[in-house]
């Protein structure tokens, strides 16, 4: 029986999909984070538990041929990047596992993937980040990101997966914070002005947003900071404060207030136009997104005759993509604010065969069926949770010819997916695409199509 602190030797023969390597030691499984399929190593067991145990590295034995340099000097300590210590050739290797175990174990879908496709960077690929700002021990501002499952701050202004610039930007300000001696949040007394740093970039137009969340209603040294910062990035358009007063781990509040510039910045995605504010949602991966979109409209099938019903569409963004190959677009969401931002999409862009409803998907489908209306494909891009079972109800009842699947989360997808083939669909075309290199995310897209006579 395994004991704390025991030493074993242990292979590792798979990653979880948390990143975690995971070998058996005489029929238990052990879990040791930062390690690659195919690791002979020593490893000091830290927690046992009735089935299993978790282990760290005392010793590498053999290396796994998987194994990449990791070039991050805090990637260990911040955690975001999970996969940083493998090829990103083994990564998407591991990512296309992931799906297809997920719909074979939980969908009970046994089908073999298209191969997954890779994001086109690996690096500097995130237009938007949000840091917490901080003071350390040593009394100076750190900017960073949270250590796993804690809120202590490890500072990292140069984050690999963000662009270069952000890095400049966050030391301006970072050395602009302790000049003029403005306060930093603390979390315990909540007290301080400054919580975090927003910054959004405009990858196809160059429009740069700087966003400072703070824990009050200005700014002191607001005009100096505007002109200061403006001048030394000529690409920020927009400056702002968002207003966050709350005791809430929730990091963007409600009100925002325009320091400088423009409230939105503009980007161009699919051949659409966007104007993006800082709470709008907005796929942080723009090239990787443009191939998402693209697969799953290559999924629909589309004819130029059919009509898209765009469920989950917040501000509008897949469906109007696909708007030039349909009849009509027909997008739903049940908050306000983000349907107003699909309707301003589809003006701002000249397409006139799409419209917008706020409402849930039930409601949708009895306002289509009163008109007499019935998509023929259901586009679906639900939050990491999945659909909610009235959702899958729904398109039970409009009973299109295919629905096609975006999700963040395959477990969920799978689970979906299995609910969708009792009401009479079958999962045909499955794949992932890597959107979030580095990381332990992956996007799937499924195709369901419906089955004759059922």
């Amino acid at each position: 029986m395994l004991q704390k602190n025991d030493l074993i030797s242990l292979t590792i023969t798979d990653i979880t999909n948390e990143a975690s390597g995971v070998g058996r030691y005489e029929g238990m499984a052990v879990f040791v984070p930062g390690t690659a399929v195919g690791d002979c190593l020593e490893v000091r067991i830290v927690k046992v538990l009735k089935s299993y145990a978790y282990g760290i590295v005392e010793r590498m034995l053999a290396p796994s041929s998987d194994r990449a340099e990791d070039r991050c000097p805090v990637s260990r300590q911040c955690g975001g990047c999970s996969l940083r210590h493998i090829s990103y050739e083994a990564e998407c290797r591991i990512k296309e596992s992931w799906v297809t175990e997920h719909f074979r174990r939980i969908g009970g879908i046994a089908l073999t993937p298209l191969p997954i496709q890779p994001s086109p960077a690996q690096s500097g690929y995130r237009n938007k980040a949000q840091y917490p700002v901080r003071r350390g021990a040593d009394g100076r501002v750190q900017i960073g990101f949270f250590a796993p499952r804690s809120h202590r701050v490890i500072e990292n202004l140069f984050c690999d997966l963000q662009p270069r610039f952000f890095g400049e930007i966050l030391k301006w300000i970072q050395h602009f914070l302790e000049e003029y001696q403005i306060s930093v949040y603390d979390e315990d007394t909540h007290r301080g002005l400054v919580r975090h740093l927003f910054l959004r970039w405009g990858e196809k137009t160059g429009e740069t947003m700087v966003c400072l969340v703070v824990n009050g209603q200005s700014l002191p040294h607001a005009s100096t900071f505007v002109q200061q910062l403006t001048a030394a990035f000529p690409q920020i358009v927009s400056i702002q404060l968002n207003i966050n007063p709350a005791k809430t781990n929730v990091i963007l509040g409600a009100e925002c207030q325009v320091l400088y510039g423009k409230p939105t910045i503009s980007d161009i995605l699919c051949g659409i136009r966007l104007e993006l504010s800082p709470l709008s949602f907005y796929q942080v991966n723009r090239s990787g997104a443009e191939k998402l979109y693209g697969i799953a409209a290559e999924f629909a099938g589309l004819t130029g005759q059919d009509v898209l019903l765009d469920l989950y569409c917040g501000a509008g963004t897949i469906g109007l993509s696909m708007a030039s190959q349909v009849k009509e677009v027909i997008g739903v969401e049940i908050v306000e604010a983000a349907v107003q931002n699909a309707k301003e999409n589809a003006q701002r862009n000249g397409i006139q065969n799409a419209r917008f409803l706020c409402d849930d998907a039930a409601g949708a489908a009895q306002t289509l069926a009163r008109e007499g209306l019935r998509p023929n494909i259901v586009l679906l891009d639900p939050p990491r949770k999945g659909c909610d079972a009235a959702v899958l109800a729904a398109i039970g009842q409009m009973a299109p010819d295919r629905v096609v699947m975006i999700s963040c989360n395959s477990a969920t997808a799978a689970r979906d997916a299995a609910i969708l083939c009792q009401g009479g669909y079958e999962a045909t075309r499955l794949q992932a695409v890597d959107m979030f290199s580095r990381t332990a995310h992956v996007e799937t897209v499924v195709l369901m199509s419906r089955v004759e006579g059922k």
